[in-house]
């Protein structure tokens, strides 16, 4: 047996060898070529998707590889989930002490805050966002929701504020804006996906 691949390989010509290497090399740019446009296509994909987001993975991951597989895993894990729109009588009651919760704030500006922190999270359990802490569900909400992640963060940092470093009004006024900008968002039917990228 080694006798005949010895005498096959002898027949090879020069020229033959090197066709061999030149389409070896060819092959193998390739396939570099396929998989640096895949990789590409991927971050850009996963960039306008989770935008400020991506952004902030790639900070605390270290690395954009290291982020895009962790986006990636909260999108597998979140389309497991049983996420689903508010019924008309749950939007209308979600309005409604959300309306109750923003009158408070003039008169009581933290306990306001703290209260819209908790309507939320009311909401997102209706919603079907599992309570598993606070920052697995951002993670979670990032999936369907990722242009509130900030805002969500932001607020949610200045309403679990502890009472010693009390937060200023301004502060308090902004986290309520934000939590409004989220609770539109949440409490709106839910666009397919790729339908909110597209746009």
């Amino acid at each position: 047996m080694q006798d005949q691949f010895k005498a096959m390989f002898q027949q090879f010509t020069s020229t033959q060898l090197i066709v061999a290497a030149v389409v070896f090399v060819v092959l193998v740019g390739i396939a570099i070529t396929g998989y640096v446009l895949y990789r590409r296509n991927r971050t850009r994909s996963l960039r306008n998707r989770f935008g400020a987001e991506y952004d902030r993975a790639v900070i605390t991951h270290g690395s954009s590889s290291n982020a895009e597989a962790k986006l990636a895993d909260r999108q597998t894990r979140v389309k497991a989930l049983a996420i689903r729109d508010l019924s008309a009588t749950e939007h209308d009651r979600y309005l409604s002490e959300w309306n109750t919760v923003q009158s408070r704030f003039v008169d009581h500006p933290k306990a306001a805050v703290t209260e819209a922190d908790d309507l939320i999270n009311s909401l997102l359990e209706a919603r079907g966002y599992p309570n598993t802490g606070f920052d697995q569900r951002a993670a979670d909400v990032s999936v369907t929701h990722p242009r509130v992640m900030e805002n969500y963060r932001v607020a949610h940092g200045i309403a679990i504020r502890p009472g010693r470093v009390e937060a200023t009004t301004e502060e308090l006024r902004t986290a309520m804006i934000q939590y409004r900008a989220i609770f539109d968002e949440l409490s709106q039917p839910q666009k397919p996906i790729e339908a909110r990228t597209a746009a």
